[in-house]
Parts: structure tokens; sequence; C-alpha cells
């Protein structure tokens, strides 16, 4: 295995970094400060500069407006737009319309590529992905209570959602709902196409996290359906099979999380070093100084670099043989990655004390942020059961 980028890759992640450095890092202080209506035309802007790299919407093919990229290539990529949480709303391939494109790319009919992939892919709107409900266990996406009932020529939905993210402003919900209650649990979903304008379609409200409530894209937000009508052409794929197109899209998009999340470690490691090095707490003693920070430098450097490695063995591993063939290393990853997330930015805001925990640095929002990247797309405690598992079954465990 050789990880050592092309030439094609460097020159891909050179441009990222510049652009993130030069046009998003000054943009984040109104991030943190304002509502995302009063900044989308600042957004926009960015935007527009993004697409002149040629990078813009990376992970989609060329034919369709994309930059095309690799597995490898768009991990390479992630790590740097990661390094700003505006990094990859920049070049529209932030989470959840980047695996709705990634959706739909694959199993979209002609007419819902013409009406909702193309817009996405162009950035003239953005999308919701409508799964987890509060009265079931978001680790059991086989129980779900959502019901969408054909009437005629429509599908008439009823349900309660939550943490659908992204939902202020989107155009379009994609729907996880049970279609085929008598099936087998993992064939009784099925995924539809919602018009956030469909009349029985309620945002309650965007879910505080942490105390703050987003707004616009970096919200989360509760949905109800009730006696929501779509047309049956808006179904995704073959009825029933929602399971496994939710599963489909999670081996690419967490290893896209896991650089995203290795770009803000090495943002906030920068962070780190700088002020220990800047920071002083005696006359003539830098912060650096202090052995307990120097264990802190060297145990973060040591993980963030065993991560990037797994993630990149995990990208090639999919590439060369297949989502199946990775599972084992898209489950350690997840797990692994999101932990080294955690323990270096609570380091990096402990090492700058009061100043840490405010919004004069982006520690705070990673912190408050990215607590959750142990829960969505598998909680931690699933993976590690889901790979142990596997493995012992290797070793001849009956039941496991």
């Amino acid at each position: 295995m050789d990880f050592s980028p092309s030439p094609r890759t460097a020159a891909f992640v050179a441009a990222a970094r510049e652009f993130v450095a030069r046009e998003v890092v000054p943009l984040e202080r109104s991030f943190f400060g304002r509502d995302w209506a009063s900044l989308e035309p600042e957004l926009r802007a960015l935007r527009d500069k993004a697409r002149a790299t040629g990078l813009f919407a990376p992970h989609m093919p060329r034919e369709l407006g994309g930059a095309g990229l690799s597995l490898t290539e768009l991990a390479a990529v992630g790590e740097e737009l990661g390094q700003s949480p505006l990094g990859h709303y920049a070049f529209n391939c932030q989470a959840p319309d980047a695996g709705n494109m990634e959706l739909l790319l694959l199993h979209a009919t002609d007419q819902q590529r013409e009406k909702w992939l193309l817009p996405l892919v162009r950035g003239e709107i953005r999308s919701c992905f409508s799964m987890t409900e509060p009265e079931r266990p978001g680790s059991n996406p086989t129980w779900l209570d959502t019901r969408a009932v054909r009437d005629g020529g429509d599908w008439v939905i009823d349900g309660h959602k939550w943490f659908t993210s992204s939902a202020e402003g989107a155009a379009f919900a994609i729907v996880m709902a049970v279609t085929r209650p008598d099936a087998p649990p993992h064939l009784r979903a099925s995924q539809i196409i919602v018009p956030v304008g469909t009349p029985g379609f309620s945002l309650v409200r965007n879910i505080p996290v942490m105390g703050h409530v987003g707004s616009g894209w970096a919200s989360h937000a509760e949905v109800r359906y009730e006696k929501c009508r779509v047309p049956a052409a808006n179904l995704i794929g073959p009825e029933g099979m929602g399971f496994a197109l939710a599963q489909e899209r999670l081996g690419p998009g967490r290893i896209q999380h896991c650089m995203r999340w290795i770009g803000i470690c090495e943002r906030s490691f920068d962070l780190m070093c700088r002020y220990a090095v800047a920071r002083e707490v005696a006359p003539g003693k830098p912060l650096g100084t202090r052995q307990m920070v120097q264990g802190w430098i060297a145990e973060s450097r040591a993980e963030i670099d065993a991560a990037r490695l797994m993630v990149l063995h995990a990208a090639w591993v999919m590439e060369k043989d297949g989502a199946h063939e990775a599972r084992d290393h898209i489950s350690a990853i997840k797990f692994f990655v999101a932990n080294v997330l955690q323990r270096v930015v609570d380091r990096a805001v402990q090492a700058h004390g009061g100043l840490g925990v405010t919004d004069d640095t982006p520690l705070a929002f990673f912190y408050r942020a990215e607590r959750s990247a142990r829960i969505y797309d598998g909680a931690d405690e699933v993976h590690k059961a889901s790979l142990a598992r596997r493995i012992l079954r290797r070793y001849g465990l009956e039941g496991a």
C-alpha cells in the first residue's frame, strides 16, 4: 500500500488548504455570531469562489458538474475542508446533502435526477434526511413508527422525526418510512422524497443542542408528517429497500465524517501548539514548558496520525474490494476517530483555559457540535459490538 498522494491529489489538497485559509476561516466569527439567513449572501459568494477552484461538489461525477474525486482523494481533501465548520459547505459536500446526492446518483429515476439531484449538485437547493425518531432508538434503524401507505397514485405519510438535520431552508426531505409492515424487519422501510412545502410536513422546531438552537443548514429539526401526501413516483429505488439504501450510503459517509473530524483535530492541534508557545504562565515561562501540556501535544500528534492512516486504509479497502470487505475497517474508524476527536478538542480547550470555552476560537463550537460524533451514524457501542461479533465468528463463537 502506498498512501503517498499522487500529483493530482496533492494539487487538490493544496487548493483546498489555501482556499479554506484565505476565504473560509475569515467567515467563522460571523458564523458563530449570526443567524444563517443573514449570512447566506456571503455564503453564496463564498460558494461562487469555491466553484472556480474546480473542486465544487468533489464527490460527484464530472458529467453532473462535480469534481469526480475518488474516495481516497475525497478523504484527503475532506481533511482540509474539515478544518473549518464552513469548509464542506463552501464546496457543497456537506452532510446531509452529500449523502443524499450519492443516494440519488445511484438510485434516482431520470425524473428525480432532473428535479432534485442536479439542482442539489449545482448548489441551488439544499435537502435533509428524515430517519431518526424520538420514540424509537436510533441504534435500531429497522424499528420505525413512521408509516407510508399507498393511496392510488400517492404515498400518504404519517410520523414523527427528529434530528432531521438542515431541514430549515431545505427544498426536500428524504424520509424513511415503513411501507411493508408485515415484511421481515430489514425489508419493511422505504425512502421517499417529500418536498418541504407539502401539506402535512411541519417543521416543529430546531432542537437546541448544547444550548444552541442553530438555524438554516446548521440546525437539527423536529419534524411531523401528518397525512403528508406525495406522488408514488417519489419513491427512491424499490419498495422495502430503505434500510439497504441507508446502509449503502453509510460506508462512504463514515469515511467522509472521519476525515472531517481529522481536519477538526488538526485545526485544534494547531491552535493548541500556537497558544502553548505564545501564552506565558509566568514571566518568560510559556505554557508549552509545562510537562502536562507537552504530554497533551505528544498524545494528540500520535492519535491524529494513527487515525488518519486507519481512515485512508479503510478508504483504500473500500475502493479496492467494496463496502462488504471494508465493513470491519469502517466500524473501527467510526468509534476510534470519534474518540480521538473528543480527546484532542478537549485538550485544546483545556490548554486555552477560559479562552477555550468562548467563541473567540472555533474550539467551543467543535466541542459542543462534535460531541455527537460518538452517537450519530451508529453509536460507539453499536460499532464495537458489531466489529467484535464479526471477529468472534471467525474464531468459531456461535451466537455471536
